[in-house]
């Protein structure tokens, strides 16, 4: 199979990371070799915020599920410490208050369910599951991992709990994948029909394949790559006119890209911009 250490994730998602940055120490690792078919990476944000105060975390959602652990102070509907976090359609924000600590896992877009046998569809918008795909012995080795163990020993821990779950490679993911790179490496494409003719498939094969693997449809993840390279530029200080922006990204005017950009962000790119 093709080698599987590229990126199929964009880098942006988390709003105002300068911010983020003075409350959470966020470290990402790399999974084992065994793994990476599957897994984007691992992740770990740590953080003790003055009593009294809080810090509200602002992510913009990824076509891809999550495998976490999270101990202090946690979110909303988190009981027990490992939990599966689905693909969300919008926004995710999270109150950070006292100290807390959280290893997650972050699945390829279609890693999880291609990974565990999962249906994604059943999945989406879910906020919290409980981790059944996996064995109690499994849960209880990833329930032990905290803040008190290095990111290098958790990372350690989870790559030798997680490995002996690996399955053959399906083709089907695997064109999941491809079609993923394809809408991450060419920032041209702008329509999922685009994408089709690209990788030589079919409309209602990509829509099945997506619903299985991804949860979401080809156009919701397409869509939210481009609007994921726009607030980069944005993050990286553009300061451009709006217009172009959304030109470069495949709006055909700034209205609807206004519109989206603050249906998803939760303010218009105007005042992100600021």
């Amino acid at each position: 199979m093709p080698d599987r250490k590229n990126a199929t994730a964009t880098q942006s998602g988390v709003l105002r990371p300068d911010q983020l940055a003075q409350y959470v120490d966020l470290v990402r690792l790399p999974c084992a070799a065994a793994l990476e078919p599957w897994v984007e990476n691992y992740w770990q944000l740590q953080w003790n915020v003055p009593p009294g105060t809080s810090y509200r975390s602002s992510t913009l959602p990824h076509p891809a599920c999550t495998l976490s652990i999270e101990h202090g102070w946690t979110r909303e509907g988190v009981v027990d410490p490992v939990v599966v976090t689905g693909v969300l359609t919008r926004r995710f924000d999270v109150v950070l208050a006292e100290s807390g600590w959280v290893f997650g896992v972050k699945f390829r877009p279609g890693g999880y369910a291609a990974f565990t046998g999962t249906v994604a569809r059943s999945l989406r918008d879910v906020h919290v599951a409980p981790p059944t795909a996996f064995q109690p012995g499994t849960v209880d080795a990833l329930a032990k991992l905290g803040g008190h163990r290095g990111a290098d020993h958790c990372r350690t821990v989870v790559d030798t709990v997680l490995t002996p779950y690996a399955p053959e490679v399906e083709p089907e993911y695997e064109l999941v994948l491809d079609i993923i790179g394809t809408m991450l490496g060419d920032r041209t494409l702008i329509r999922v029909a685009q994408v089709e003719e690209r990788c030589g498939i079919g409309t209602r094969r990509v829509q099945r394949l997506f619903e299985r693997y991804v949860g979401a449809t080809p156009k919701w993840v397409l869509g939210r790559y481009r609007i994921h390279d726009a607030l980069s530029e944005l993050d990286d200080g553009y300061s451009g006119p709006l217009a172009d922006l959304a030109a470069r990204y495949g709006w055909f005017d700034q209205a609807h890209f206004t519109r989206e950009f603050t249906e998803l962000v939760g303010m218009p790119p105007s005042s992100y911009q600021l």
